[in-house]
């Protein structure tokens, strides 16, 4: 199997680990453009003793590190760069991209460390720091869209678990219309299919149309989001979730704010 076969299946996520990085699908997609240009223009841009979907995010890391980074910071944050001077300035974009391969990529912390070019036990600390970061945001007005009451119970529990209040639930596309306009949410937490089988894609984009704020989806089907046909969410959790993956997609989303 060729490498542009092997990597093929990962783009997908590729390209949700990218916008949740920068923040943007502009940004993100255009990350992954390069990593693929370099895959296409040097064949052993891919390290051929790494599984393949380590080795795509080990290339895309490298790329992002060292040109996209630099936006956020100034400097590189490559995982190999042990300039103590320079730790400070990076350890921010870096401890963030850490947490999201751990959480919402789903990698070990020995399959980060490979990606990243580092160790376990800098992974693991990387993570500490970033989720110190996340408790000490500022804290936002939290507004769930969301039919299940069990998920919606644990995604309240989450965002109230790192100090923002949660104003309310809606479980369907009008409700959720009506009481983001009164409620002027600073976040929302969105689920794709309701309980009148409305669209949550639809009630926030009514919602952005009045009132600007960062959105988060949730759903069972990713891949369906995740086409590269149409215009695609920033931020996508995958259910079922881990509170670990919402509470870094949560910091990422206002982090960027």
């Amino acid at each position: 199997m060729g490498q542009a076969e092997s990597i093929a299946p990962h783009l997908p996520y590729l390209r949700r680990f990218g916008r949740a990085l920068t923040g943007s699908q502009k940004s993100g997609d255009t990350c992954v453009r390069s990593t693929l240009a370099a895959v296409l223009e040097k064949r052993s841009a891919l390290d051929p003793g790494l599984e393949p979907r380590i080795a795509l995010y080990r290339l895309f890391h490298a790329i992002w590190s060292t040109s996209f980074a630099m936006m956020e910071g100034g400097h590189s944050v490559s995982g190999a760069d042990n300039d103590s001077g320079n730790r400070l300035t990076q350890i921010t974009p870096l401890s963030r991209a850490t947490l999201l391969l751990t959480t919402m990529e789903g990698f070990s912390d020995h399959e980060a460390a490979a990606i990243l070019n580092t160790d376990a036990d800098e992974v693991r600390k990387l993570v500490q720091e970033a989720m110190a970061e996340i408790q000490s945001m500022t804290r936002t007005r939290a507004f769930i869209i969301e039919d299940e009451s069990i998920i919606s119970a644990d995604l309240k529990e989450i965002a109230e678990s790192l100090g923002h209040e949660v104003i309310g639930i809606a479980r369907t596309r009008s409700e959720a219309v009506k009481d983001a306009f009164s409620e002027k949410p600073g976040l929302i937490l969105a689920d794709i299919q309701l309980a009148d089988n409305s669209s949550g894609i639809e009630a926030v984009k009514d919602i952005l149309e009045s009132h600007k704020c960062p959105v988060i989806f949730i759903t069972a089907f990713p891949e369906r989001l995740l086409t590269g046909e149409q215009p695609e969410p920033t931020y996508l959790i995958t259910k079922p979730f881990r509170s670990e993956t919402v509470k870094a997609t949560i910091g990422q989303a206002l982090f960027f704010a």
